[in-house]
């Protein structure tokens, strides 16, 4: 006969139960630090020929400057009773380009990280419960939160919708229903939101970031790159209903080839400009700003009218009956935000505006005629103030607050509790019936009773007693890995739309995705 104690003894111990916060922290150090210079890999400056290139970025042990200047280790014990914050030093690689010659690599110190405690770079990682007592530590606390300025603070997990699936629902607008199909493009820490929708004149209809208004879908597909309508309807089904909604689309069709369709977005886009500029710039919106995940360069035009056309097929067949509307409280369509996560996002926003001020700094100095070297230019206070403001106050990049509060003290299983919290973004201040119900999914998920009373109820959750949370995959490696080599799958050769090759998979194609995207994240 099984001991249940044995079981639960073996289980329920500090090490599993902020496990998942401790793991995310280590991702962020081990992969999303790097990912994130990858994404900038140079720093460009109006200076001629002149660059920096990034490299490598490390992160080392937490430490305390005195008065004398001297370094010494840091202690999560001396952070509380000091009022300072636990953080360790960032060091990235740099080598300043000039006239194609390369100067020296130089590893320049560009801040100060927060570290999680028993993190793999905290100074308590690995050390015995006599070694931490002597310290002053608790060793049964379970870690997995941050020191600011003294203070104990916690990153929440946070709950939101799968970026890049297809969403159906209906909706009802001045009186009559239509049918919708959005998705949340996600790329590089930047969040846009697409929308088709099909009228109550059953025309379809495309909405998009920084495009006002509702553009006719035929449009957006012509501006693409898909032309004839016979692609067009080949493109989104052959179901002969879902034909018979398309024909009446392109009846009412605005325009019939690709320079009118960019002529007339660049005129609801830049309106009042000269010709050339309003088609500049509805070629540099259609790249950067719809469904940015798919790319955002010129070669991946067809894969985003494909996945418009996935869209429109959607909305039809919610029309017709074929499919229901997608359940948003299924768990399915759920993703976590850890701290591993959250992190990434925030140092993202912080490097660019260091980067930026590097750019400044290097441009000052040349015209000063000085000796440009990286250990002047790097001002690290930049990154390190912008990391601790966020963790201190809660406000996170994106507009998000409350994402970082203050560790719960009052007693261990309070403690706990707070570590394994999930809180949903939706306001407290509207009802959200359905959002605040106990969904089916949630079995071994979520705990069906730990929810505050009043208006976080079902808003504010947590984490069920043994639940274990995975990790998300790279597309891009793992996905291929797995099909091409492990599973013996072979690509398919591409197919034509009209005169143009479209590979049958865009995840064969996302190697090549190595064009910076410009951020438009609300900084609080």
């Amino acid at each position: 006969m099984l001991d249940r104690r044995v079981l639960s003894k073996a289980y329920f111990t500090h090490d599993k139960m902020v496990r998942h916060q401790i793991d995310s922290f280590n991702e962020f150090l081990d992969h999303g630090l790097q990912k994130v210079v990858d994404e900038q890999r140079i720093i460009e400056t109006n200076i001629e020929d002149v660059y920096i290139e990034l490299g490598e970025i490390k992160v080392g042990n937490p430490i305390v400057r005195e008065a004398d200047g001297a370094t010494d280790r840091l202690y999560p014990t001396d952070a509380r009773l000091r009022n300072i914050t636990y953080a360790a030093p960032i060091y990235l690689e740099m080598i300043i380009v000039k006239d194609g010659e390369e100067s020296e690599p130089r590893d320049a110190r560009i801040g100060m990280l927060p570290i999680m405690l028993h993190s793999k770079a905290c100074n308590l990682c690995g050390m015995s419960e006599k070694d931490m007592i002597s310290l002053g530590e608790d060793p049964h606390d379970p870690g997995g939160y941050f020191i600011i300025n003294g203070t104990e603070r916690v990153i929440t997990t946070l709950e939101d919708l799968a970026p890049n699936k297809i969403m159906v629902e209906f909706e009802t607008r001045y009186g009559e229903q239509i049918e919708v199909a959005k998705v949340f493009s996600h790329r590089r820490g930047y969040r846009a939101l697409t929308v088709v929708e099909r009228n109550k004149n059953s025309i379809l209809e495309v909405s998009f970031p920084s495009i006002s208004g509702r553009i006719n879908f035929v449009t957006i597909v012509r501006a693409l790159g898909v032309e004839t309508d016979e692609d067009i309807v080949g493109m989104v089904s052959s179901d002969p209903e879902i034909v018979k909604f398309m024909l009446e689309n392109l009846e009412e069709a605005e325009v019939w080839t690709r320079d009118e369709a960019l002529e007339k977005l660049g005129n609801r886009i830049a309106a009042g400009q000269i010709k050339e500029y309003q088609i500049k710039r509805a070629n540099y919106v259609l790249d950067r700003y719809l469904l940015p995940h798919l790319g955002n360069e010129e070669r991946y035009r067809l894969l985003k009218a494909q996945f418009l056309g996935r869209m429109a097929e959607a909305c039809f067949e919610l029309a017709i009956g074929r499919r229901g509307e997608v359940d948003k409280d299924h768990y399915a369509n759920k993703r976590l935000k850890l701290a591993g996560n959250l992190m990434e996002d925030l140092f993202r926003v912080s490097f660019n505006r260091l980067t930026r001020d590097i750019k400044y700094q290097l441009e000052r100095a040349n015209m000063r005629n000085r000796d440009l070297s990286v250990a002047t230019v790097v001002r690290s206070d930049v990154l390190t103030e912008r990391l601790n403001h966020s963790l201190a106050t809660g406000n996170w990049v994106g507009g998000r607050t409350g994402v970082s509060q203050l560790l719960d003290r009052t007693n261990f299983i309070a403690t706990l509790s707070h570590l394994r919290r999930v809180i949903s973004p939706l306001s407290r201040s509207q009802p959200h019936f359905e959002a605040r119900d106990l969904h089916p999914t949630q079995w071994g998920r979520i705990c069906p009773s730990e929810t505050p009373e009043g208006p976080n109820c079902g808003l504010v959750k947590n984490f069920a007693q043994m639940v274990e949370i995975s990790t998300g995959i790279d597309d891009e490696t793992e996905v291929k890995d797995m099909l091409f080599e492990r599973l013996g799958v072979t690509p398919l050769a591409p197919f034509l739309v009209g005169d143009r090759e479209v590979p049958v998979s865009y995840a064969t194609e996302l190697e090549a995705q190595d064009d910076e995207l410009v951020y438009e994240v609300e900084e609080v």
